[in-house]
């Protein structure tokens, strides 16, 4: 049997609206696991998605965004009776901040009884976020049951630990993302979240960490300073991009999708951290999730 989709996902698209300089928005598509399956995309592999939307303007937003991106969406349903969740971006000295209006999303109500369970069981990666096990109790089954398929399968699963600490006490955080990556072939945390969800604060000693609890390759993404990298006790740290920052929102997910696009072309986890890397950077230049 062949492979369905190179890459696999599921999670919680949104729909952005991103502050401008003067102080406009502008409405884009957003939702970090939507954001790597475009990216991924735009970097030479079939992507899938799973998931739920409603029966809005703004769901039909993210389809026509998919549409015309190349992502397949029959896998999303179209819910007449719930919403589909927004997010707002300001911005100041700071950085970027967010402000959701998603409770009780179209997404959040997704059942694992719905799974495609043979298009993940056939693809190359299944990739999901820790936002999906924070949004809701039948998101966080639906994510855990078909990471649980892709591993009876020859599925690698990738997994980006996403915390948001808005969503959930971090106590509970831990223990359900720990859990998820029991699971995960290929983790993908940011340094700033390993570090909260190990209590650990070492590129090396996180690696460690979440080697023992499962997955073969950490890719550690350090924002400015780059990535470090370890697979099956060999480790790399690649040094960061120097670019015009004005906007991060989206970089993360940008990295994940061209990591995984080039880790299904190539088979090296070094080139697809190095591709990706790259394009985290370039991201940063401009407003908005997907650029």
């Amino acid at each position: 049997m062949g492979n369905s989709f190179d890459l696999i996902c599921l999670g919680e698209p949104l729909v952005e609206f991103n502050q401008q300089p003067g102080g406009m928005f502008q409405i884009g598509v957003g939702g970090d696991v939507s954001n790597a399956a475009i990216s991924a995309v735009r970097h030479g592999i079939t992507a899938g998605f799973i998931s739920k939307v409603g029966a809005d303007i703004f769901g039909s937003e993210i389809i026509n965004k998919w549409k015309s991106e190349g992502v397949d969406y029959k896998n999303v349903e179209v819910s007449p009776d719930a919403e589909t969740g927004i997010y707002f971006v300001t911005h100041d000295e700071s950085g970027h901040k967010f402000s959701y209006r998603r409770s009780n999303s179209a997404a959040s109500k997704y059942l694992s009884s719905n799974l495609p369970k043979g298009e993940i069981f056939t693809s190359s990666v299944f990739y999901a976020s820790g936002i999906n096990l924070a949004i809701s109790e039948s998101m966080k089954e639906a994510t855990l049951e078909a990471m649980k398929i892709a591993r009876d399968g020859s599925t690698s699963v990738a997994f980006d630990p996403n915390l948001r600490p808005a969503l959930w006490p971090i106590e509970i955080a831990r223990e359900v993302i720990h859990e998820a990556m029991r699971y995960c072939d290929i983790a993908l945390p940011s340094l700033e979240d390993a570090q909260h969800l190990t209590g650990l604060t070492s590129p090396k000693e996180i690696c460690g960490f979440y080697h023992d609890l499962g997955p073969k390759t950490v890719v550690l993404t350090l924002g400015m300073n780059g990535v470090y990298l370890s697979e099956e006790g060999k480790e790399a740290q690649l040094p960061g991009h120097q670019v015009e920052a004005v906007d991060a929102t989206g970089a993360g997910d940008c990295f994940n999708g061209a990591f995984l696009a080039t880790w299904v072309q190539t088979g090296c986890f070094k080139s697809a951290a190095e591709r990706a890397n790259f394009a985290a950077a370039q991201s940063t230049t401009h407003y908005g999730a997907l650029r």
